[in-house]
């Protein structure tokens, strides 16, 4: 056999033994490792945002009510599936959180150890205001796609982001890639959230012009200070829509019912969950191609616990094959796939 014969050979009976293994381990049930999961029991502090029905939010609205901590959705039975994991030891002390705004940060505080609540996971976000690395995210746990909720009549005059003009007002929430991805898709900004010459800006501080440069830009990790409380967008030409702030979900679909605003820029799932919920009412019109991952927080020191966390949710979802819809179907789900881990 020549030397280049035996080269491929050799290359050839690797890739083998690496399919081997992984083929194998697919079907072997992962152990908890003190390497990776804690020996003794550990509450981990979880703030969760309470308003991203289905995925993640309170069983009360009002923050000041006891049901505020009480975490419902997706993201709950998820973790409620982990803490009933045999050997990985994390049980989830866990708190509702009102304001969207950074809430993914909340792990480099002192009060918290883990955020969620639907949070896209973006490289961006994991850096504070002084651009120090402060969380980490762990794998991805869902995927879901931007989308508009319009009213049930105006489903075919807004089924693409191209329909959007200027006499339609989309409502978002600031922070959240529902804004940073209708100004992309919209025109209004590029892909890194600079803001296109000419677009105007109203702020409780008055109406700023933005130009050249990346002095106005809105980004999902954070945006200029000087749109700091942005309350509307004017587009600079008519073949571009109006964008109204607003300050939480219910608002939005208020508006939207009572004619204020004429779609709601937001994720599919949510948007799916409130046209069913309203009985026809309304109804997802443009839905974006690009899907988002999203998952948990952790402080950025907190290795151990991210990758606990990793193999916990990587077991439970399969590799990420059992996900949201899944779950949709059958709550169980995760449960039953909890029974089946042998720490």
């Amino acid at each position: 056999m020549r030397r280049s014969d035996r080269a491929r050979f050799a290359t050839g009976l690797a890739v083998l033994a690496t399919a081997t293994s992984l083929l194998l381990a697919a079907f072997a049930a992962p152990a908890a490792s003190a390497d990776t999961c804690p020996e003794t029991e550990r509450t981990v502090r979880f703030g969760f945002y309470a308003y991203f029905e289905p995925v993640s939010h309170s069983a009360g609205q009002d923050p000041a009510a006891p049901g505020f901590d009480e975490h419902r959705g997706y993201e709950a039975d998820l973790l409620t599936a982990l803490e009933a994991m045999e050997g990985i030891n994390l049980s989830f002390l866990r708190r509702g959180v009102a304001a969207w705004e950074n809430i993914w940060l909340l792990p480099a505080g002192p009060n918290y150890d883990m955020a969620g609540g639907g949070i896209t996971v973006l490289d961006t976000r994991t850096r504070d205001a002084a651009g120090k690395h402060a969380v980490v995210f762990t794998a991805g746990h869902i995927r879901f796609r931007q989308s508009l909720l319009v009213r049930a009549e105006d489903a075919r005059r807004l089924s693409r982001y191209q329909d959007l003009e200027g006499a339609v007002r989309v409502g978002v929430i600031a922070g959240t890639t529902g804004e940073t991805r209708l100004l992309e898709l919209a025109g209004l900004a590029d892909a890194n959230g600079v803001l296109s010459p000419g677009v105007r800006i109203d702020t409780p501080r008055g109406t700023a012009v933005a130009d050249v440069g990346a002095g106005y830009q809105i980004a999902a990790s954070g945006a200029s200070p000087a749109l700091d409380g942005r309350l509307r967008l004017h587009p600079p030409t008519p073949t571009m829509p109006q964008v109204i702030y607003v300050t939480d979900e219910a608002a939005l679909i208020g508006a939207l019912l009572a004619g204020r605003i004429d779609a709601v820029a937001r994720g599919e799932i949510g948007n799916r969950h409130t046209a069913r919920a309203y009985g026809g009412a309304v109804a997802v019109g443009a839905v974006d191609e690009r899907a988002e991952t999203g998952g948990f927080a952790v402080a950025a020191g907190d290795t151990a616990l991210a990758a606990c966390l990793n193999e916990a949710i990587g077991w439970l979802t399969d590799g990420g094959r059992i996900g949201y819809r899944d779950w949709l179907n059958d709550p169980g789900v995760f449960l039953r796939r909890a029974r089946k881990w042998k720490a």
